[in-house]
């Protein structure tokens, strides 16, 4: 996508001063490198994407189309990648807490729920001895990575809830047990193969090859080297990732007759440099020596802290004014709303500011917090498609008693 002058002034007249920029077609690129990179190594291997990250239906059904899964975390994301026409046996559906309800509903349509806790086992268990269909399961696994964190997901694989909810899973004829799967969230590359390790290590000990084994999310995305630098640890690529945990799927199952497909579960590494947010600058003040760009546009809307974002200022025509660390800010009342710090360069009220590598936990986590949400746009094809159409009051305000 190339942004200019021409192209903002258009989007402008029809979409107001900010709005997304979704690039579709790199999305669909990143997932097939992915992809590549992992079934290069071990060949039986998939991708079930986080949802939770980015759950524009338009990336969703690409995914489905491409032949990869849907990792839901709660019962409004089952119900998106039902509507976007995935399969449910390509649905996995994690998270710690599940409305029972519609728990017994995907259950009974073939959705995979792997089990979190001891309750929720027992609890399906209670379900499937009553239903006339066999329930598709996976056991949520936790042991220790070596990343100094002890994390809230799973079971502890040495402690006796696990042996039970296994028990469970096993021997219940009305369950079908699908995959063991981990999550753990740091996404240094070294800490991929203590979790690839620690699953192969666990179906040696049981002496179980489930169909499937997933050994989650946590993966860097592509960035450009402004953005790199800004981190502590080197930022990997997806052969990285591939080369430390997909060799050690490959290596053991080399000589076994039966091979479980490997899953991941990426989300920022696919979709984070494949949205932009342009907003526009409103107004230049001195406060006290400091320069400060107010900006239509907000950090809730690129979710993006503790660093300098890509960015690129477009000149819209007015005059501009040379200025050296000036600190870009959002269009709410907090304090911390910080777009850019120390910005250096020409700047004028009117201009557009593209911040790249935003689609990550942007959109879906922006609140209606003093403005609705911006419109999604995607360009990549001859015309501009409506992706997501700005928010009004009504859609914030329906839902309350007046």
């Amino acid at each position: 996508m190339i942004i200019n002058q021409e192209v903002i002034t258009e989007l402008r007249k029809e979409f107001g001063d900010a709005f997304y920029l979704l690039d579709s077609e790199q999305f669909r690129n990143n997932f097939l490198e992915l992809k590549e990179a992992f079934s290069s190594i071990y060949s039986s291997f998939n991708i079930a994407y986080s949802y939770k990250t980015n759950y524009t239906p338009k990336l969703c059904k690409i995914v489905n189309e491409l032949g990869g899964y849907a990792e839901t975390v709660s019962e409004m994301e089952v119900e998106l990648a039902l509507k976007c026409g995935v399969n449910p046996k390509n649905i996995i559906w994690n998270g710690p807490i599940k409305n029972h309800e519609k728990l017994e509903e995907y259950l009974s349509l073939g959705v995979t729920v792997n089990i979190d806790s001891i309750d929720e086992a027992e609890y399906i268990e209670l379900l499937a001895d009553k239903s006339d269909v066999v329930f598709n399961v996976g056991i949520r696994c936790n042991y220790d990575v070596k990343d100094g964190v002890v994390s809230r997901f799973g079971f502890d694989t040495d402690g006796e809830d696990f042996k039970k909810v296994l028990d469970i899973v096993i021997n219940n004829e009305k369950l079908h047990f699908v995959n063991f799967q981990c999550h753990f969230a740091k996404r240094q590359v070294e800490y991929w193969p203590t979790r690839a390790k620690g699953m192969v290590e666990l179906i040696d000990r049981l002496g179980i090859i489930p169909e499937r084994i997933d050994i989650g999310g946590g993966l860097f995305g592509k960035m450009p080297d402004e953005l790199k630098k800004q981190f502590t640890s080197d930022i990997p690529q997806y052969k990285d990732y591939a080369k430390v945990a997909a060799t050690v799927f490959a290596e053991y199952f080399k000589d076994k007759d039966v091979k479980p497909e490997l899953v991941i579960e990426p989300g920022s590494a696919v979709v984070g440099d494949c949205m932009r947010f342009v907003g526009t600058v409103k107004t230049i003040k001195n406060v006290r020596g400091q320069y400060i760009a107010s900006v239509l546009g907000s950090q809730k809307n690129i979710s993006m802290s503790g660093v300098n974002p890509p960015i690129e200022v477009i000149h819209m025509g007015n005059e501009t004014t040379e200025y050296g660390k000036l600190n870009m800010v959002g269009f709410t009342c907090i304090e911390g709303d910080v777009l850019y710090k120390d910005y250096t360069g020409e700047l004028a009220i009117g201009d557009a500011v593209v911040i790249s590598n935003c689609g990550s936990y942007s959109l879906v986590m922006k609140p209606p917090f003093i403005l609705p949400n911006f419109p999604v746009l995607d360009i990549c094809g001859k015309n501009v498609e409506v992706i997501k159409r700005a928010e009004t009051f009504d859609d914030i305000f329906h839902t309350f008693n007046f």
